[in-house]
């Protein structure tokens, strides 16, 4: 299986996005770049580069769907003559271009943001659409746990990983144990634990790091020899990527509960004091990391959590308890 890697430029701090020419019949794309002009350049100059053009691809297969991920799908599909778009159902918040937004609005209330910062993110969340288009309910295809995508020369497995986003999924090639990862695996960086409505019930959360913890050790059972990520290098020894990992979370929780004092603080609180002095969309993220370790720490009983005023306020369990 010939794997084309493109670096495609992204208007994030996250930096280049990885996108994967799969240069067999037929011929696919995992994962796009965000919808700006320097990014559909850099994809066509990456695609001549390997000879072939837009017009030649068949499949466009979605990690995630965040902007840097899947911003073009839906002109390529267009300029590929209705190429075959896949992405995992559970993503359907960030796919249509709508965050569900009184979802969203419910969790921001009961993590503590107060309600002008509520408003502020939701004009963030408005301008980082701008860098990918909508997908109709008939322009994709969804993928499936387990399920085979198929090549003349082989197959990727379906593997869910969610975490990162509910539906994030990555690829395995059992002939060699290659998988490519999106943003659940990353050489360099700790995935944030992105703040969603569960997709089953989206009344409640969904509890992003519980979940990406079964899907780390989910990868590590298939015993990869290559991880492909959605952001810088390639990994070559991912058991020890998967201890650090673990150490940075099992850090990064005694960190936030050491913030939690005996007076209970909610995951505003929290994330302002991790994160100081941050802009919106890191806001954002920072909120989304503190409730996900928070989340942790109270399923684990390490935190006591209780409603006040619509706010989940978390506190230390007294003593004996």
């Amino acid at each position: 299986m010939k794997i084309v890697p493109i670096s495609v430029p992204t208007p994030f701090l996250v930096g280049p996005v990885n996108v994967y020419l799969i240069a067999e019949d037929p011929v696919t794309l995992i994962d796009t770049g965000p919808k700006t002009k320097v990014a559909v350049e850099a994809l066509r100059e990456g695609l001549r580069r390997a000879r072939f053009r837009v017009s030649d691809i068949r499949r466009i297969v979605l990690t995630h769907a965040h902007e840097d991920h899947c911003g073009l799908a839906h002109s390529l599909r267009d300029e590929a003559k209705d190429a075959e778009i896949l992405v995992h159902g559970w993503e359907t918040g960030h796919r249509a271009a709508r965050l569900e937004y009184e979802e969203h609005r419910q969790l921001l209330v009961r993590a503590g943001v107060p309600a002008e910062d509520i408003k502020s993110l939701r004009a963030m969340y408005q301008s980082v659409r701008e860098y990918a288009d909508a997908l109709e309910d008939h322009e994709y295809s969804e993928l499936l746990d387990d399920a085979e995508i198929e090549f003349a020369t082989g197959s990727l497995r379906v593997v869910h990983t969610p975490g990162h986003t509910p539906g994030s999924c990555s690829f395995l090639r059992e002939a060699d144990r290659t998988i490519f990862a999106g943003d659940c695996v990353l050489k360099r960086i700790t995935p944030n634990p992105i703040l969603s409505p569960d997709p089953v019930d989206p009344t409640k959360r969904f509890r992003s790091l519980a979940e990406y913890m079964v899907s780390l050790a989910r990868l590590r059972a298939l015993a990869p020899t290559l991880v492909h990520g959605g952001h810088g290098e390639p990994v070559t020894d991912y058991e020890e990527l998967f201890t650090r990992y673990l150490r940075a979370i099992r850090e990064r929780q005694a960190d936030v509960i050491r913030l939690v004092p005996k007076a209970g603080a909610t995951a505003w609180d929290v994330a302002r004091e991790m994160f100081p002095g941050t802009d919106d969309v890191h806001r954002f993220l920072a909120v989304s990391e503190a409730v996900a370790h928070l989340d942790l720490a109270h399923s684990e009983g390490k935190l006591a959590l209780e409603l006040s005023d619509g706010r989940e306020v978390y506190r230390r369990p007294s003593a004996g308890k």
